[in-house]
């Protein structure tokens, strides 16, 4: 693909086929995406995969312990403006797409968990970082992941990048043997995206350039 199409086709995909994804592939983007760049060529990220039967025991697992105390904030405790409404809209056009309405709480809570589900996708990642690291690293994490997310739509695959699952911290920890210097950063789902779904007709607005980008 050319970068543009691959850049406009990549989005947080929420639903997703049974197909299997080969341990291979992944094994190859991941390989590619560590090209990403590194301030220091540190190289912060450390990945643990799942896929097949160890995705449906983490999910399984996830679903019988329930979310945990995060070791560190997704957002601020009071979000401001611009960036509150940016995320109201999504919220609010995501479930408007499955026909949700904001009063019905228990259909949205059900939504949320497919989270924890990785939205069906047959495998999914999580990122952790040493604990030690620095802001800077942690800027590196996301050079990595989207790295990876933009080859994964190269290759015919869609993914969802998943701070939620910041919310089983030692869950995960635990599941992946992960030594204790490492943090879990966010999950990740990888698989095919199911065109039928509703879900995945939804296209997240951006703000303008004009209104982010200042000429000096």
């Amino acid at each position: 693909m050319d970068v543009r199409e691959t850049i406009e086709r990549r989005m947080s995909v929420r639903a997703y086929l049974p197909t299997g994804v080969p341990d291979g592939l992944i094994r190859e983007l991941l390989t590619m995406a560590s090209r990403a760049p590194s301030g220091g060529n540190v190289q912060p990220w450390k990945v643990y995969v799942v896929n097949g039967s160890s995705r449906d025991e983490i999910v399984k697992l996830a679903r019988e312990r329930g979310p945990e105390e995060p070791e560190y904030p997704i957002y601020p405790e009071r979000l401001w403006e611009p960036y509150r409404t940016n995320r109201f809209k999504l919220g609010e056009a995501m479930y408007a797409t499955m026909g949700i309405p904001r009063e019905d709480k228990e259909a949205r809570f059900r939504w949320f968990a497919r989270n924890q589900e990785f939205f069906g996708a047959s495998a999914g990642l999580f990122c952790f970082v040493d604990r030690g690291m620095n802001k800077p690293q942690w800027s590196d994490l996301g050079m990595f992941l989207q790295t990876f997310m933009l080859l994964a739509v190269d290759a015919g695959l869609d993914t969802c990048a998943q701070e939620s699952w910041s919310l089983y911290p030692r869950t995960v920890s635990e599941f992946c043997n992960a030594p204790e210097e490492l943090m879990l950063f966010c999950g990740m789902a990888i698989g095919y995206r199911d065109d039928n779904h509703p879900v995945n007709t939804l296209r997240s607005e951006r703000v303008p350039v004009d209104e982010f980008a200042t000429w000096v």
